[in-house]
């Protein structure tokens, strides 16, 4: 079992486009461990530890930010709701795939990390 607290400790530390930026990147290990079936119990575990991530992100981000961040996060709780049906469904599993692609690429553009000095 992971200690969340340390994981948020440490998470805490870093400003917040770089927290955002870490969100960012575990979307995108959520979409490309959804090619694997024998991924289920990590990406589990992923979509876990991104709404934590989105809760001790969104206090410290714009009002707009913050908004989004909560869109994604109920929509990572529909789909943990829904875990087993929706893992054992190669097309359902392609729509998480695509959105956490997608969700990945809205966050990291949120982060201002891509943008040119």
């Amino acid at each position: 079992m992971r200690d969340w607290n340390a994981l948020r400790e440490r998470y805490l530390q870093d400003d917040l486009s770089t927290r955002l930026g870490n969100l960012a990147s575990n979307l995108a290990r959520i979409k490309s461990r959804c090619q694997n079936i024998a991924n289920g119990e990590l990406v589990a575990g992923l979509l876990q530890e991104s709404k934590l991530f989105i809760e001790w992100t969104a206090q410290d981000a714009q009002r707009q930010i913050a908004g989004e961040l909560v869109e994604l996060q109920i929509q990572l709780a529909c789909w943990q709701y829904d875990w087993t049906k929706i893992w054992t469904d190669p097309e359902q599993r392609w729509v998480v795939s695509e959105e956490s692609r997608i969700w990945s690429e809205k966050v990291l553009q949120m982060s201002g990390l891509l943008a040119v000095n």
